[in-house]
This record gives C-alpha cells, structure tokens and sequence, in this order.
C-alpha cells in the first residue's frame, strides 16, 4: 500500500502540482504572515531596546503625587545631586543624563529616519564610555555636535560637514566634530542620535542645570544591590528613586513586551485569517481528489485491502504532498514577508530597520499547515470513501448526499449565522473597547453561520443569475445547472473568496466612514487654514509663534498650550490660547453661554462641565502648577470632540504660572487661505524645518486616518493571497467537473454544441461561482463595517456611515475576473475532449 500511495503520487503529475499549488498558498499565507509579523515586532521592539552596561544604579526622579490644591510634579535631578551621588561609598563615578527630541535632516533637508525615534543628548566629558568615537573630537558650544555612525552613514555625512537639525523648533545648523557608535536600539533600528556637549544640551533641551537622570558605576567588587544601598541612604528618599541597572534591563523586556502586544495581536489577526482560508481550500482540494479516485480506491478495496489500508494509502499520499507544499510555502511565504515590509515603506509608513526573523513557531506552523492540515483534510474523504462498499462506489451509487446529512448542516448554519448576528448587534450597543471582544466573537460566529449555509445560499443566488445567462441560449443554461448541481462544492470553492471579500470591504467601510467623520470634524471644529505641530507630536518652542505672527499673509495666529492644574481636588489639563483671536481660529458649538476667552472668563467642554456640574456663569478655582490659586468663570459651554476639548483659558491668564510653557501646536489663518504658496512662506518662515509640521485641513485629517489607510493597505497586500488560493480553488472545481463530466461533454458535442459552447459553458459556470462568492462577501464586508461604525460611533460625535459604492463595484469585478482567469485552463481542457472517446469514458 505504501508502493501504491507512492506510485499514485507520482503516477498522476498534473494532479499532484495542482495539489501541491493548493497546499502551498495555504501554507504561503501563514507562514507569510507571521514572518511580516515577527519581523516588525522585533524591529521595534530592537528599536525600543538600550544597553545598560554603563550603568549600575539609575537616580531618577521621583514624581511627587497630585494631593489637595497641589499639582504632581517631579523634584529636579540638580548637580548637586550628581555631586552627591559621584562621593557615595562603593561608587566609581556618575554620568548626569540629558535626553530629549533632536530631528537631523539629511542632506536633501529630509528628515532622516521618516520621524522614527530621533534623539538628541549630552556627552560627558573628554571620554565618554557609553559613545566611542570612531573619528574625530568631543563637540563644544552650539555650533558643534556629535552623530551616529549609521545615520553618517545613511546620509553620506563626515566629520567637518555642517548638518542641519532642530530641538524643538528653531533650526540650528552646527559642524559635525564627531561620529560614535552606539548600542541604542533606536539607531539600530533606523533612528538617529546626535550628541551636544552637557552644557549645551541642558539648554537646548530646557535642562538647565538639571539632568534627566544620573547614570552610576560601581567600583570593582561592589555588587549593583550594594551600591544601590548606599546611595538610598545618602540621597534624599522624598526626592529620588534608585534602580539598579538590572532592574532596569528587566522592566525594559517587560515594558516592550506589553507595548507590542497590541501590534502582535492585530497582526496575528492576518494570520489567523490565512489559517482559515488556506485550512479551506487545502480541505476542499482533497475531498475534490478522493472523490475523484472513488472507484479507484473502491477496486483496491475489491482486490483484498482493507479498510485501514485504504484509508493509510490516502494519508501517505497526503503526507509526502503535504511536506513538499510546506517546504516550498514556507520558501514563498518568507519573500511575502519580505514583500509586505517594503510595501509598508513604500506606502510612506515609518518602518524600523531590522533583520528577517523567521522563529521556530513560523517553520512549525508552516508544517502543521502543510503536512497535519493536508492530513486531516484527506483524512476526512479518505475514510468516507474507504467505508463505501467496493460494488456501491464502482457504480457510482454513493454520490449523493442524504437529506439527514443537508438538514443537519442547515441547522447547525443557521444557529451560528443567528447566534453571531445576536452577538454583533448587542456589541454595537456597547462603548469603546467593551464592545470589541464580543464584536470579534459574533464576527467569527456569522462567518462559520454563513459558510456552513452557503450550499443552501447557492441555489436562490444563482438562479437570480438566470435571466443573465439566458441570453448565452444553451451553454448559459447549463452553465447554471452545473453550477447547483453538486451544491457543497460550489460553496467551499466561493468560500476563499468570500473571506477575503468580506475583510477588504468590511476594512474599507470602516476605513471610508471614519475618513469622513474626521474630514467632518476638522471642517466643523477648525477655522484655521493651518495648524503647525512637530513630527513626532512633541511640544513647539514658543519661538515658533513668534516667527510665523512675522509672516505678512498671516491675519490670526493662536498656539495650544497644555497645563496641569487642580480642581475640587482632581486633576485637569487647561487649555492656553491667544484669547482675542481663537474665535476666529475654531468653530466650535456653544450648547450654553458665549464663547469668550480672556481674564479670567474661560469655555469648557460639554464633558468636562456635566462631570463639574457647570453651566454658564459657573465660577470655579483653580490651582495652578506654581500652586498659585485663582477664580475663573464659566463664559460658554461648548460641544468637544477629538481635536478640541477641555478648558480653555487665555494664554496671558496660563503663562505666569508656568516655568518652562510649550506649545502642542500653533493654529494660523490667513488673508489668502490654505494654497501650496502660502504653505511654502510659512515653512520658510520657519526655515523649512524638517521636524515641524505646516498641514491644511486636509492634511491634518489625512494624518489622522494615516494609520487606517496603512492597515487597509496591508489588507489589500493579504487579499491577494486569498485571490490567488481563490483562483486555484475555481481552477480545481472546474478541473473536476469536467473530469466528472467527460461523458455528458462528449454526448453534448455528438448532438451538435461546438467546441466554443463548451468553452462558453465552463466560463459561465465559473463566473457564476465566483459572483456568488463575491456577494456573499460583499455583503458580510457591508454588515461588519456597519456594525464596527455603531461600535465606534459611541465615542466619536461625527461618525458618519459611507458605503464605497465604486470601490465595492471594483471588488465584484475583481471577483468576475478571478472567474474568468481561472475557467481558461478547464475551459480549453473540456473543448478539446475527443467526443468518442469521453462517451465511452465511465
């Protein structure tokens, strides 16, 4: 039986790559899948690691706790702490650390790295331990800064160019003096880091005098627990916190750890989709084959093997298909990896640099999908087809399927297809992240509902298609026939196609609404033509106004500018603004009062004021950062939404109270409105700086919906996968048809359809097929999409349903064309039968 497992396999070539091409797009997708998913999980977790061998012990603030009318604040890390901490028994010596946002452009004036993690910091000393320089000497003064040898690199720098960068917003242009490496994971991957001498960064940085933290080194022998003991002991408890550094190495894998998931599990998401549509049509290939081998097996089991043999002899033959498929799925599924990585960097996403990881779970999913998949899928036939008695299955007497078995499958659809509807709708009765679990759950639920239900789906859909394919006179007609005719194929070779259609347009619904509903929100809430923020959403230097309230087309000007306070013993952010111009700036609706800003009249959003139980003429106190206290007055209240919403109070009431004010971002209208010229003055304004951002309404809108159209982009690169294993599943069922159907073929051709209307036939029956899948996609996608904007629609006033008819038009033309593609081969194999010999094929 081995022999004959193995002889099969090899005796019947087209049919074994036919099989092979099946299994190893399924296992393509997977494998696919995780690689992409390891590969970017790694990178940024790699980008986000930090070596702490230079440290031992770590002196880092300790934030003092909002109590009463005092905001939480952190104690400043001063020198004297850093003297204080270099004299502690058992300490070599101590670094003062200073960090903060540096973007360096390269020599084209882009911002190296697309944003991604560009750091700027101090260098201690003549010799600093952390960064060994390669070339060149320590930087002095503003005009000097040290680079990383992978962004030297990358940009083609030398020491004694002159580089042009930005801290917070003003443009500084000093001399390169020095490169270094490094181990600091943002470089790795793909960041920069540029280094200022101590005195210089604490400026730059708004540190003056301070240190973010102090880094301490140990003396030989003495142990990191012992050195962090000492210094407990001689720094003040209520101002500081000690960590050693292997603390610190280990909380980081943790912190990491917990960031990626939300990542980790979105993409897995991907995978757990391609497990479902390749364990499909891996399943359905193999039932097509054993059923096509029905009385082949049948014969062996007439010549005196045994059930089990039988059934063994089809698991052989599933076990060496299914260890070539995973092999060479996993080969193609690294490159789709690959491909899917430089699609995301081509699209404009921000991606880290990094190696391709390929993870022992990857090579074993691929196996497991190859090799126990296609051995569960032939399993199933294979044991089916062993139990019918030889004479039965040589005459063709077990093909049909019982009424028992089609209510049954009909009942179990139907209660999933319900059970899940139930669960989607009361999910889009919850808020927020509540909803979402259950959300998912129904999903899944409906999905399996509907692919179990599809046979019976198939028969009203396709004879909806009736009146079209009578115009097709004979072939259309039997086209029609064939594709009801065997009602549970037809519905597992849709399937592929369903799955993939119902994510795409389910993911452009939400995609397209949410577009909307942001557009929506930026027209309706913003005035401003422009609004100026940096790149990596850090705050603006207030040098930033000052500069653009010089350009001469500007008519009103008004910055952002966050604050802690205290109110009735809570905390709450305030709102800054130019309070004579933010009316002209913002379009925000006043539900009661008047929208007046100046002195001590403030507006506060609709939320903020029903938590308070404010209205109108409402005063209440505020304690400020400084701890200063004041009376403020309730002027308006107004409708909040994603972009503004809060207390809002004039800057020249905020400022005072604040030692170091920034601003989150600077809103601008001007005399000649948003253009491509008036966006280039602005910019030059500011000294075309790469680390800030001029954006129009549109702009802004499109950058929040950035990461919608990223994912719906990666969505549409997974879909053609599952159009390929689609196309594959068509090409077998029609491949099969016509094998089953040599007879009929022949009989067709001798009473006179000519070889174009055998042709014309399969196209049919395969267009029809597809279109059913298509629908039923589309129509998943459209519920699922509709049911996800409920859910979202609970925290975002705007959202607005929006049906991408053009685009849904486009996925079922998609859907004919994987028809067409995939009838060719069938077709042109069913015309050339030789009509004698079918006739007399059994």
């Amino acid at each position: 039986m081995f022999r004959t497992a193995l002889r099969n396999v090899l005796a019947h070539k087209a049919r074994l790559l036919m099989t092979v091409l099946a299994v190893m797009l399924g296992v393509a997708f997977v494998s696919g899948t995780l690689v992409f998913t390891n590969t970017i999980s790694e990178a940024y977790q790699k980008s986000s690691a930090k070596g702490f061998d230079q440290v031992d012990v770590a002196v880092e603030s300790k934030y003092q706790e909002s109590k009463g009318d005092a905001v939480g604040k952190s104690p400043e890390l001063t020198q004297a702490l850093l003297d204080e901490s270099t004299k502690v028994a058992g300490a070599a010596s101590a670094i003062g650390v200073v960090n903060g946002f540096t973007a360096i452009a390269d020599k084209d004036g882009k911002l190296i790295g697309g944003g991604f993690q560009s750091q700027g910091g101090n260098y201690w000393g003549t010799k600093d331990a952390r960064y060994p320089l390669v070339s060149g000497h320590v930087p002095s003064g503003e005009g000097e800064v040290l680079i990383d040898s992978e962004t030297a690199k990358r940009a083609g720098y030398e020491v004694g160019d002159t580089v042009r960068l930005s801290v917070n917003g003003p443009v500084l242009d000093p001399k390169i003096t020095g490169i270094f490496t490094t181990d600091d994971g943002n470089v790795a991957a793909g960041g920069s880091l540029a280094l200022f001498d101590t005195a210089t960064a604490q400026r730059l940085f708004g540190k003056t005098g301070t240190y973010d933290q102090i880094d301490v080194q140990a003396k030989a022998g003495v142990s990191q627990t012992a050195l962090k003991a000492e210094l407990d002991k001689a720094l003040p408890k209520d101002a500081v916190e000690t960590t050693t550094g292997q603390q610190l190495a280990d909380d980081q894998a943790e912190m990491i750890s917990s960031s990626m998931s939300g990542l980790k599990q979105g993409l897995l998401v991907f995978a757990g989709i391609a497990l479902f549509v390749g364990t499909f049509i891996i399943a359905n290939t193999f039932t097509m084959l054993v059923a096509q081998r029905t009385k082949e097996l049948a014969l062996l089991r007439a010549v005196g093997a045994s059930r089990r043999q039988v059934t063994r002899s089809v698991l052989i033959e599933a076990f060496v298909v299914g260890v070539v498929a995973a092999v060479t799925g996993l080969a193609a599924g690294i490159g789709i990896g690959v491909g899917l990585r430089s699609l995301m960097g081509s699209l404009g996403a921000t991606v880290p640099d990094g190696p391709l990881i390929i993870t022992p779970g990857t090579v074993g999913a691929a196996l497991a999908v190859g090799v126990l998949v296609t051995m569960l899928a032939a399993w199933l036939p294979g044991r089916r087809a062993a139990k019918i008695p030889p004479v039965a299955a040589m005459s063709s007497l077990h093909a049909t399927a019982t009424t028992k078995s089609l209510v049954l499958r009909n009942t179990l659809g139907a209660l999933f297809s319900a059970a899940g509807i139930a669960v989607v709708l009361a999910a889009t009765t919850m808020s927020g992240s509540d909803g979402q679990a259950p959300m998912g759950l129904g999903a899944v639920l409906l999905i399996i509902g509907v692919f179990i239900l599809t046979p019976l789906l198939s028969r009203p859909l396709i004879a909806a298609a009736a009146p079209v394919l009578r115009v097709f006179g004979v072939s259309g007609k039997l086209a029609r026939q064939n594709s009801v005719r065997n009602p549970r194929r037809t519905a597992a070779t849709a399937s592929a196609l369903m799955i993939g259609l119902t994510l795409i347009t389910g993911m452009t619904v939400m995609a397209g609404s949410l577009q909307k509903s942001i557009d929506k929100m930026a027209s309706a809430a913003i005035r401003a033509d422009y609004v100026v923020s940096m790149a990596n959403g850090n705050e603006l230097s207030p040098d930033v106004e000052k500069k653009l309230g010089q350009v001469d087309d500007v008519t009103a000007i008004s910055p952002l500018r966050n604050a802690p306070s205290r109110i009735d013993g809570e905390t709450e952010y305030l709102t800054g603004v130019t309070g004579s111009t933010i009316g002209r700036l913002t379009d925000l609706k006043v539900d009661n009062g008047a929208f007046e800003v100046g002195g001590a009249q403030v507006v506060v959003d609709d939320k903020t004021a029903t938590s308070h139980g404010w209205k109108a003429g409402s005063t209440f106190t505020v304690s400020y950062e400084d701890g200063k206290k004041q009376e403020l007055s309730v002027a308006g209240i107004y409708e909040g939404n994603e972009m503004i919403q809060g207390i809002i109070l004039d800057n020249a009431t905020l400022s005072p109270h604040q030692s170091d004010p920034a601003d989150m971002q600077v809103m601008v209208k001007t005399s000649d409105g948003a253009s491509s010229a008036t966006k280039d003055e602005l910019e030059k304004a500011l000294g075309s700086n790469p680390a800030i951002k001029v954006q129009d309404k549109k702009d802004l809108s499109d950058d929040i919906a950035q990461m919608f159209t990223l994912m719906l982009n990666m969505v549409y690169g997974l879909l053609a996968m599952a159009v390929l294993v689609a196309v594959l599943g068509v090409i077998n069922t029609l491949a099969m048809s016509v094998f089953e159907r040599s007879q009929e073929i022949g009989m067709l051709r001798a009473i006179g359809l000519d070889r174009k209307g055998i042709k014309r036939m399969v196209r049919l029956e395969s267009l029809v097929i597809s279109l059913f899948g298509g629908v039923l996609g589309i129509g998943l996608g459209v519920f699922f999409g509709w049911a996800a904007g409920e859910l979202l629609g609970t925290s975002m006033a705007t959202y607005e349903l929006v049906l991408p008819w053009a685009r849904m038009a486009v996925f079922l033309l998609l859907a004919a064309t994987v028809g067409v593609l995939a009838a060719l081969w069938p077709a042109r194999r069913a015309g050339r039968l030789n009509m004698l010999a079918a006739i007399k094929s059994e």
